[in-house]
């Protein structure tokens, strides 16, 4: 399964995201905030961010823009209660794969986190399968 960091300030709601991820099978990277997200993201491999968006030190937006620019093949999916949260995050849909709306249950926690890690899967296949036949048309090529 997927290596998750899980950004989240609020202890209930990280704990519930921890405890429904590990218990499908992913292994999780647990920050309180965006600046303790960076720190990890220096000595840890992830597949995904979970991110909230309203957290001390570092906001979950700035932190995305941060992890965007470092590991640009990552998904990032975003959480948030607040509704003028939600429009920034809605502007971001070029950087992120979604939007969680606090309060969510179980259900919509995995649906959005299997559907980010599968659009992550399919764009890393197809960009490798397009890197594997460049390779090849250079190598048929080069043999003329």
């Amino acid at each position: 399964m997927a290596r998750i960091l899980i950004v989240e300030d609020e202890e209930s709601v990280r704990d519930f995201v921890v405890r429904v991820l590990t218990m499908h099978g992913h292994s999780v990277l647990v920050a309180k905030d965006g600046a303790e997200a960076v720190e990890l993201m220096g000595d840890h491999h992830f597949d995904l961010l979970l991110s909230d968006i309203a957290m001390p030190m570092m906001d979950g937006i700035s932190l995305a823009l941060k992890v965007r620019a470092a590991r640009p093949h990552v998904p990032i999916l975003l959480m948030t209660g607040f509704a003028d949260e939600r429009q920034r995050a809605h502007n971001l849909t070029l950087l992120i794969e979604g939007l969680l709306t606090k309060p969510f249950n179980m259900d919509q926690l995995l649906n959005a986190v299997n559907k980010a890690l599968a659009h992550s899967r399919a764009a890393s296949d197809t960009q490798s399968v397009s890197q594997s036949g460049s390779t090849s048309m250079e190598m048929s090529s080069s043999s003329d």
